[in-house]
């Protein structure tokens, strides 16, 4: 006993001295570390090499997506729809439509050339061939369909979940004394770190503004792009208090008010639904192993009685 009175007390000691050491070099660790970062972060000649190569590849890349989507759009020349999907998604360059195009029939070629190509090589059946390479040129077709659908998706959900705490400081802004436009501008900047894609949107409406665009056309566009019921109502009331000259200030203190009792409200109807959601994995799951754990030992004792029998 004594021995190992003495281990355990030895052991403590050490992990005292040692945590001790820890904390005491902490600071000074954590500030090598960060100087590492940095100096890696700085640029290296084989870096910018690498660079340079990686980006006259995508200009390649780009010019041959730019040739293939020329070609499709002559023959549609209707792309209003797609190039407003596009902007939803976070693309706004002028060509952007012409290299979705380019991307979806390039991707559906190599992926079906490609199939067609091995399988012959391999010795494949022409009929399982052709099946298969008219199924993954299906999917080469509408994979980037579904992945603008899929960023366009997650893009306006970050809008939606950073709205209330932007409306917050839109109303600061403005109760403050600010201009509605400075008040946009000032928010674009302070909620860039929480959501980017807010920051984007309202920097969107200020660069319109700046370049001559009335305020409410500005207004309208975001609206436009966005596919929220929140946003859009935000953007009508703005114009309307900016065409009828009421308070912008008290009219985004009363939509606040409103915006948080509807949040409120749908969260409640969230948590009701908890309860019914809730049954599915308890009769699945979690009911037949209560059974198995509560109907076994009879079962076992039942199955003993009858064998003794």
């Amino acid at each position: 006993m004594p021995y190992i009175v003495a281990l355990f007390a030895g052991l403590s000691a050490t992990l005292v001295i040692s945590g001790f050491f820890q904390i005491w070099y902490a600071p000074a660790r954590a500030v090598s570390k960060e100087l590492a970062q940095l100096q890696d972060m700085g640029p290296k000649p084989f870096e910018v090499g690498q660079r340079h190569r990686r980006r006259k590849q995508r200009q390649r890349l780009q010019a041959v997506l730019r040739e293939i989507g020329e070609r499709i759009e002559q023959g549609q020349p209707e792309m209003d729809g797609m190039r407003r999907r596009l902007v939803q998604a976070g693309y706004w360059d002028p060509d952007v439509v012409r290299y979705y195009m380019g991307a979806r029939v390039l991707l559906a070629a190599l992926l079906g050339g490609g199939t067609l190509l091995v399988g012959g090589v391999l010795g494949g059946r022409i009929a399982v061939l052709l099946f298969f390479s008219a199924w993954l040129a299906a999917i080469g077709w509408i994979a980037p369909h579904w992945y603008v659908s899929r960023r366009k998706t997650r893009r306006w959900l970050e809008v939606q979940i950073a709205l209330p705490d932007t409306l917050d400081l839109l109303v600061a802004c403005v109760e403050a004394g600010m201009g509605l436009n400075q008040a946009l501008s000032r928010v674009a900047d302070e909620v860039r770190h929480m959501s980017p894609v807010m920051s984007t949107e309202l920097a969107m409406v200020n660069l319109e503004i700046r370049a001559g665009t009335p305020r409410g056309e500005a207004l309208t566009n975001l609206g436009d792009r966005s596919e929220l019921e929140d946003v859009r109502a935000l953007v009508n009331m703005l114009a309307q208090a900016d065409r009828f000259g009421t308070s912008i200030a008290q009219s985004l203190r009363v939509h606040v008010d409103s915006l948080r009792t509807k949040r409120r409200q749908a969260a409640e109807e969230a948590a009701a639904k908890t309860t019914i959601k809730l049954v599915f994995p308890l009769v699945l799951f979690i009911f037949p192993a209560l059974f198995v754990v509560i109907l076994t030992p009879a079962v076992i004792q039942v199955v003993e009685q009858l064998l003794n029998l």
